[in-house]
């Protein structure tokens, strides 16, 4: 694996997957609770596709979705990072930041400490002038995680998302997050 990054939290690694990683992802992809806002639970064999998939982004070119690790427990907690939009839409070419975590994860601010990582790596690292994140409008707990990382939403980016069939989930909002916007929030005095 050439140059792969490892990103550190007060209380996560996001760091590239391991063997040991599958079966957990697997069950975590297999949870109803989880797959809420998804279009259906993921079989093991497409969870280790997924796996497989961003083990090669990782070789290629040293970033993708990391596996998120507990730093005091070592567990598994679910997968959060970057990655180039797979489809096209009217603001691609584009690179996405998401998450997805097991459900003994929720509550904790993983996400929103995660998707910070992430961010912070998006453009402290790699130098992107602008992530994306999306998400169904009904899914509150990650509108509320962008939210909370400074992204922004105009109801005229949302969509209907072109890998996802016709039905109650093809809706799509979008929300972004430039390095210049970043960059000026962090020179705001704190309230």
């Amino acid at each position: 694996m050439r140059g792969v990054s490892v990103l550190q939290t007060e209380r996560l690694l996001l760091r590239p997957w391991r063997e040991a990683d599958r079966a957990p992802r697997a069950a975590m992809c297999a949870d109803p609770e989880v797959m809420t806002f998804f279009p259906a639970l993921l079989t093991r064999e497409q969870s280790d596709e997924f796996v497989d998939r961003t083990l090669q982004a990782f070789d290629e070119r040293g970033w993708g979705w990391f596996a998120i690790q507990e730093r005091e427990s070592g567990t598994f907690a679910g997968v959060a990072g970057l990655a180039p939009v797979r489809f096209e839409a009217h603001f691609t070419p584009a690179v996405e930041i998401g998450w997805r975590l097991a459900q003994a994860a929720w509550g904790k601010g993983y996400a929103t400490e995660a998707a910070g990582a992430s961010v912070t790596f998006a453009f402290d690292e790699l130098e992107l002038d602008e992530v994306f994140a999306l998400a169904v409008p009904e899914n509150e707990r990650s509108l509320a995680v962008m939210r909370r990382l400074g992204m922004t939403h105009d109801p005229a980016d949302d969509f209907d998302h072109p890998l996802v069939d016709d039905g109650p989930l093809v809706r799509h909002v979008l929300y972004r997050l430039t390095a210049a916007r970043r960059a000026a929030a962090a020179r705001q005095p704190a309230p």
